[in-house]
């Protein structure tokens, strides 16, 4: 059953067992919206450069060599730069702390919190025999992270900016991440799409996979879904440059054949709900922040 408290929303992205969002009742909501002097903060009063930032002290030692490496690449103050053209009401805070030995992240409404034991995880070398075409371990780590993060940062522009979301919110939030990570260039787009995607495909080794009924009881989809709904929203928004993840049957020929059309709605729902709160002035120079070194020859 999902955890609630705090208006916590827990996003286990390894274990993948539960995330909790808290949420008022419709009586609470209906008397919210009907009550003088509650309406939600208008355009005047939101405005870009919102984004803080801070790092946390590691609680274990073993990750102190990590918390000065994350520091010296500035890594926080690249997504500082990628979210600050979002017009917001409020402050949002992205830090990075120690989980007392939980990999996790999350949004509540103080922040985006990611915790050095998932960040460590996604770090690691990736195996010899990683048969993934062309990931490195810099796109692999690289683009996990701008995933989680992005997810996380979605839960937020979700919830600050009073966006409707009709069906799973994870999922709303996977697609939020993914567009954006579509944006940042044809050249970073392929190798960070594939590094996020990376993670996920372990669960696809076993063709014949066997979980507990409880498993689909969780708010996010299973990570096989996530992988194939990630391929598709990329296919679907470039089937020149992903046209090999159909060709190699990494992306099923049945469920390739409506990926523009999911495409389509994912960046319909961002230009009508999402873009309107963007400066696009701003947004240009978020857009073209390197965040990879050279392919690899």
């Amino acid at each position: 059953m999902p955890e609630t408290g705090g208006g916590r929303s827990w996003c286990r992205f390894y274990l993948l067992t539960r995330c909790s969002h808290s949420v008022g009742t419709l009586a609470v909501a209906v008397a919210w919206l009907l009550t003088p002097g509650l309406a939600p903060a208008t355009a005047a009063e939101a405005q870009p450069g919102r984004i803080k930032i801070e790092y946390a002290p590691p609680k274990d030692p073993k990750h102190q060599y990590l918390y000065e490496l994350l520091k010296q690449r500035r890594v926080l103050e690249r997504l500082q730069g990628l979210y600050s053209p979002f017009r917001l009401p409020t402050d949002l805070t992205i830090r990075t702390e120690g989980c007392d030995g939980v990999v996790n992240a999350w949004y509540e409404r103080s922040g985006v919190t990611l915790c050095y034991e998932l960040l460590s995880l996604i770090s690691q070398p990736i195996p010899k025999d990683v048969t993934w075409p062309g990931v490195t371990r810099e796109d692999a780590a690289i683009g996990q992270f701008l995933f989680i993060a992005g997810h996380e940062v979605g839960h937020a522009m979700f919830d600050l900016l009073k966006i409707p979301i009709f069906g799973n919110e994870e999922d709303a939030a996977d697609q939020f991440s993914t567009y954006l990570m579509l944006r940042l260039g044809s050249d970073q787009a392929r190798r960070l799409i594939s590094g996020a995607a990376y993670y996920y495909r372990r669960n696809l080794q076993d063709q014949n996979v066997t979980v507990q009924l409880k498993a689909f009881s969780g708010a996010h989809s299973r990570p096989q879904q996530r992988f194939f709904n990630l391929l598709c929203i990329a296919y679907g928004a470039n089937t020149a440059m992903f046209a090999d993840l159909v060709a190699k049957d990494y992306l099923p020929k049945q469920r390739a054949a409506g990926c523009r059309r999911e495409y389509g709605k994912v960046s319909f729902a961002f230009q009508t709900l999402i873009q309107p709160h963007i400066d696009p002035n701003l947004a240009r120079g978020a857009l073209d922040e390197a965040w990879l070194g050279p392919a690899p020859q």
